[in-house]
């Protein structure tokens, strides 16, 4: 987020691991957490809808193709922008609250929660849901492609239920997923960081998505719809290798011991929703 909307003519970081650098010295190692009450709060509730939404919408094509994953992904990907949205609004505030401050001078918000309670006594759902279209834009598709991904990767590895190999398989194409999904979007994600911090000091920029695109290009060139790429990616891979082999296993298990017997139409698994 720092890198993203980091002001080019006064830019604080050189890059990732220069902007790392600066917020452990600047600002201590608790630096590197701010804002990590937001997806604390908001991940379990996106995680179970997306999930959710993508294996119910996968049955209901009735066929388990390339295609419907990515439809069923980015059906799933469009509902939970609902919670994304206000929660990425808050995790951005509070990361971009004092930058480079050891000790915040002036503190607008307690925490995420608060930081949410006063946008909107100030701007109402509206503001709430500050960067929303932007936000559908990315994560439509973006989940389309994680999902295809994934099943793409574990049927080319082969990950069933009985390989002494599947936990490490499933992490590899967990984490892949992850990449290729934040690769196949991430320009909008710079759009809709810089919409979300736009306003931050009472000094607004942007009147919309198309007016951002052109004044971020014109000020920056094409290299601003990669800023902080890397560390998204650095992120991307540990993360989603993590989520989709926690849910691959444990459903995995909960079939196993019969739990879920209406959730059985095929006896090879390959992703979450086959089971």
């Amino acid at each position: 987020v720092r890198l993203q909307v980091q002001n080019v003519e006064k830019p604080l970081y050189r890059g990732t691991f220069h902007c790392f650098q600066s917020i452990i010295k600047q600002e201590s190692a608790f630096g590197l957490y701010k804002g990590i009450g937001s997806p604390m709060m908001g991940l379990t509730f996106i995680n179970a809808v997306v999930f959710g939404v993508q294996g119910n919408t996968l049955r209901a094509l009735g066929k388990d193709t390339p295609l419907n994953q990515f439809l069923a992904g980015s059906a799933a990907g469009a509902i939970q922008c609902v919670i994304c949205c206000p929660m990425e609004l808050a995790k951005t505030r509070m990361q971009l609250q004092g930058t480079g401050e050891y000790k915040l001078k002036t503190k607008n918000y307690k925490n995420s929660l608060d930081c949410l309670i006063k946008i909107y006594q100030k701007e109402g759902l509206r503001g709430i849901n500050r960067g929303m279209v932007s936000t559908f834009i990315r994560e439509t598709p973006s989940f389309g492609f994680y999902f295809l991904t994934y099943d793409c990767m574990t049927r080319y590895l082969g990950c069933e239920a009985e390989d002494s190999y599947v936990i490490p398989k499933l992490l590899f194409s967990g984490g892949m997923s992850g990449i290729v999904s934040w690769l196949s979007t991430y320009p909008m994600d710079v759009i809709k960081s810089r919409l979300q911090a736009d306003g931050v000091g009472g000094v607004t920029q942007y009147n919309g998505i198309l007016d951002c695109v052109r004044k971020s290009y014109h000020e920056e060139g094409w290299r601003v719809f990669t800023r902080g790429l890397t560390s998204t990616l650095l992120r991307a891979f540990p993360v989603n290798a993590a989520t989709f082999a926690t849910v691959t296993v444990f459903l995995m298990y909960m079939k196993s011991e019969d739990n879920l017997p209406e959730c059985e139409p095929g006896p090879v698994i390959h992703q979450p929703s086959s089971l």
